[in-house]
């Protein structure tokens, strides 16, 4: 078993090493699909932090009457927060209100002036509700039209936010989409240069191949090399593309964190090195594997 596994493994080798200029156009398309791939690991680990930036800032907010009880407010709070699709509730209370006020216009003197000659507070208390999804704010919206409220709220600030709101929720979804369509893109055309490399090795082994029939080679003798051959390209693809894509997140980190301050993309990658090495092997394996059996099956009729 091990002889037969050696031969099966030096003849893979044999296969590549007889089309250099073949194999090394091969494996740049691999190491160009694979590079796109862990690019697009990254990217959606970068876009995903700035989005979760920018949805934490968004939210909508529940604005109560003055004559409304803080006990009523507090008990639409608690009925807020058993929403599954809500991420957390906010309350600020009439005298919180009109502190922040004071402090966002602190060198308006004319602002403080008039504040301090009201006689009573005149801004209300509030709810600031944070969703777990932004495509979820229309239920939550919805849920605060409740005539059982109205008797409380004044005003609910979904209307001024719902176009960034549901651009948010857009962006978020061709993200993922645009992601995962250039990755089954980038496959398919690295499973078609890969076959298209097999097979060219298949044909010019022909009467290799017929001798080994003649002499009664096992199927899976025949078939190795080929299977070898594609697992050798995803390999040796995997391991150039990682060495690229260090270099690339090294100097890239820097730039990214002046737009995404929240994400470190070079510690990112360190801590999580082997799982996107794993990726990029499994990816890449697959791809040679794949394309190899397909060869095989289709014109090497063994």
């Amino acid at each position: 078993m091990a002889t037969t596994i050696y031969r099966i493994i030096r003849h893979g080798l044999q296969n590549i090493w007889r089309q250099k200029l073949v194999s090394a156009a091969t494996l740049i398309i691999i190491l160009m699909s694979l590079f796109v791939f862990q690019g697009l690991i990254i990217s959606n680990v970068a876009t995903k932090t700035a989005l979760t930036s920018i949805q934490d800032k968004i939210d909508i907010s529940v604005y109560f009457k003055t004559t409304a009880p803080e006990d009523e407010i507090l008990r639409i709070k608690r009925s807020l927060e058993k929403l599954e699709e809500v991420k957390g509730v906010e309350y600020i209370s009439r005298d919180e209100a009109l502190q922040i006020f004071k402090e966002r216009h602190a060198s308006d003197d004319v602002i403080n002036q008039a504040v301090d000659q009201l006689a009573e507070n005149p801004l209300s208390a509030s709810l600031n509700i944070k969703a777990n999804d932004p495509s979820k704010y229309s239920i939550i919206a919805s849920y605060l039209k409740n005539s059982a409220l109205e008797t409380y709220v004044d005003k609910v600030s979904y209307a001024q936010n719902q176009v960034v709101i549901d651009r948010l929720a857009a962006i978020i979804e061709i993200s993922r989409e645009a992601g995962l369509l250039l990755t089954i893109v980038f496959a398919l055309v690295a499973v078609l240069v890969v076959f298209n490399t097999i097979l060219l090795a298949i044909y010019s082994n022909k009467e290799e191949i017929e001798i080994m029939r003649l002499v009664g080679a096992s199927n899976m003798f025949i078939r190795g090399p080929y299977i070898v051959e594609g697992i050798l390209y995803g390999i040796i693809g995997a391991i150039f593309s990682m060495l690229i894509t260090i270099s690339a997140v090294y100097f890239a980190s820097p730039y990214i964190k002046i737009f995404i301050p929240n994400l470190n993309l070079m510690g990112y990658f360190i801590s999580n090195i082997f799982t996107l090495f794993f990726y990029q092997m499994l990816f890449g394996v697959g791809i040679g594997v794949i394309s190899g059996l397909i060869a095989i099956r289709r014109y090497l009729k063994v």
